[in-house]
């Protein structure tokens, strides 16, 4: 039997071995996948595990989507112009790190609708995800990407990936047409991002990369205030599919079954 893991910390929230393993069972594949928590310290003897072949392949969530990297042989080009790995797999006995995470927000923002040519998006937070974001989003053509952080180096550290963002101080809040909440601000129910957003307008699209629980204060607050909100399932479900797809050379389905396996 194959041996699947998503590793990160905190993992208790992850709805991925629900998802995996559902695809599993629906595709008679002889595997079982399952969520572990780890500490950096554990990055090694993850890969170690890999070569062995005692583990077949991982996702990477919080906070090590950039930590794992040092540990890796290869980069798929995603994987290195993002800086940020949430799939790995052995190829020729080389552990790879690929991102999965361009794909799935791509497919999901698609999904919904919104047009992103020409638009002006504001990203919160600097986190792991965020390269991904940033690359995605210049792939479907937007206009201006703001970032803000609660440490403004570590914004201000993404433009050796990617020069023509613009970094402004937290707090501040620029013109936009799409924001996007990629903090951690969310997880748990009580949480706030304690940001004047009441006078942005109406008509804007809030995005949270958190899907779990599935509307945020950060949403709810959106939604009251007569904008689109969306949570990030959907984002979660594609990328899911694609690293599903490297590992097995299977393209799951998503159906309404899907879906309703993970409460959308």
């Amino acid at each position: 039997m194959k041996k699947y893991l998503v590793v990160g910390s905190p993992i208790n929230h992850s709805l991925s071995p629900k998802l995996h393993n559902y695809w599993i069972k629906n595709n008679n594949i002889d595997a079982i996948y399952e969520r572990q928590k780890i500490d950096e310290a554990d990055l090694k003897n993850l890969i170690f595990e890999i070569k062995k072949k005692r583990i077949d392949g991982a996702n990477v969530t919080v906070p090590f989507k950039k930590k794992i990297i040092p540990h890796l042989d290869i980069l798929s080009p995603e994987a290195n112009d993002t800086q940020s790995v949430n799939t790995i797999y052995l190829k020729n006995n080389k552990v790879i790190g690929h991102n999965t995470d361009i794909y799935g927000f791509e497919s999901a923002i698609k999904n919904f609708r919104f047009d992103v040519s020409g638009k002006k998006v504001f990203i919160l937070g600097a986190g792991g995800v965020v390269p991904s974001l940033i690359f995605a989003l210049k792939n479907m053509k937007a206009l201006e990407i703001v970032v803000a952080n609660r440490t403004k180096a570590k914004a201000e550290h993404l433009k050796v990936l990617f020069k023509n963002i613009k970094v402004v101080n937290w707090g501040e809040i620029p013109d936009f047409d799409m924001i996007i909440n990629a903090t951690s601000i969310g997880l748990n129910k009580d949480d706030e991002l304690n940001l004047d957003l009441k006078k942005v307008g109406n008509k804007k699209f809030f995005y949270d990369v958190i899907y779990s629980p599935s509307e945020t204060n950060f949403l709810k607050n959106a939604k009251n205030q007569g904008n689109t909100s969306e949570n990030g399932k959907l984002m979660f479900v594609y990328q899911a599919l694609a690293a599903f797809r490297v590992w097995h050379g299977i393209q799951p389905e998503i159906n309404d079954e899907t879906l309703k396996l993970l409460d959308l």
